[in-house]
């Protein structure tokens, strides 16, 4: 999924996303309710009509938002108290507020309201931010249920729980097992890629899709890197959300079939071929990396959007590489293919942070 934090593809139009061929994209509910707020949304038709998008959308709880505010925010048993980080106005966001804020917001996957225990927290903060999530994800299905399952203006929505529980193996499954239980129709492995290592991520989700069903959605929310995708399909995830092909883009990095590149460097400026040479996408098909150079150079905003469009494009053909390779069942020959590639060059690879 494309991340839409506040209505929209950073750099990108609508139709440009659909073009390319993504059918879901994310938005985000900490920053939706502060800016415009969910009641003008609702009043707008829903976040589908607001920000002029036709296919599928999947608003997150605000969760990691909230918990990332540190000393601006207070966590209680009936929900978290928290500062704006734009005016310092307080906000509640409880189980029942954020559901009803997602129903306005009329995605059509919203997530429950959950609790992001930091990566390194000892054990017992774990356990008490996981059982606070279960009790949330509970509350949740009851809000979401006295509301007939449907947004406000009237279409269905499917709540999808959070797996969480750091990374301690116990938490992890107890929190997998007591959310299958709870019967949502699709599930998130969330509280990763927030500064464990990859191993540890890859392991947390081992555990995790071990046990959650295989009939339903999985999705491992925030990650990541084409590597990261690889990784965490042969575990058994399904969805993904990152905003590092967009926010990577707009600091000059190209994705490329062999690994990606700082556009910015000098021994572009007269290299006339593709971003990707294997790539056929619409920035590929018509411009050069000299050219693309010579925007971010001399600041020119086509060159974020041109470098943005191709990175989603990257990211859609390595998700539809790896559905046709699950198809014809060579997917780990295809994974062990594009590591042999990608790698080459993976050492310049940024890591940042919407």
């Amino acid at each position: 999924m494309p991340v839409g934090t506040q209505a929209t593809v950073k750099a990108m139009t609508p139709q440009e996303i659909a073009g390319i061929g993504f059918k879901l994209i994310l938005g985000n509910t900490y920053h939706l309710h502060l800016r415009p707020g969910e009641e003008l949304i609702s009043r707008a038709g829903g976040l589908h009509k607001f920000q002029g998008w036709e296919g599928a959308l999947l608003t997150d709880s605000g969760g990691f938002q909230v918990f990332s505010l540190k000393g601006l925010r207070r966590i209680g048993s009936d929900g978290v108290e928290f500062q704006s980080h734009i005016d310092g106005s307080r906000h509640m966001f409880t189980p029942e507020s954020v559901m009803l804020t997602e129903e306005h917001l009329g995605a059509d996957i919203i997530m429950a309201f959950d609790e992001c225990a930091p990566a390194k927290c000892d054990m017992d903060y774990a356990r008490q931010a996981m059982d606070r999530t279960h009790r949330w994800a509970e509350r949740c299905i009851a809000a979401h249920a006295a509301a007939g399952g449907k947004a406000i203006g009237g279409w269905d929505q499917a709540l999808f729980g959070i797996v969480q529980g750091a990374t301690y193996r116990e938490l992890r499954e107890e929190s997998a097992r007591v959310l299958t239980e709870m019967d949502f129709p699709g599930y998130a492995v969330g509280g990763l890629a927030v500064g464990e290592t990859a191993e540890e991520r890859d392991e947390a989700t081992d555990w995790c899709t071990a046990i959650l069903p295989q009939n339903k959605p999985r999705y491992l929310m925030g990650v990541g890197t084409p590597i990261d995708l690889l990784h965490a399909v042969e575990r058994g995830i399904d969805m993904f959300d990152c905003v590092l092909p967009t926010r990577n883009a707009r600091n000059a990095q190209i994705l490329t079939s062999e690994g990606p590149i700082n556009i910015r460097n000098a021994k572009f400026v007269e290299d006339f071929t593709p971003l990707d040479p294997n790539c056929r996408c619409e920035v590929c098909l018509r411009h050069t990396r000299a050219y693309v150079r010579h925007l971010f150079k001399v600041e020119e905003i086509l060159g974020a959007r041109l470098a943005t469009y191709h990175n989603l494009a990257f990211y859609g053909n390595l998700m539809e590489n790896i559905r046709q390779s699950i198809a014809t069942n060579s997917f780990l020959e295809f994974k062990r293919e594009f590591e042999e590639r990608y790698s080459r060059s993976r050492s310049t690879e940024l890591d940042l942070e919407e």
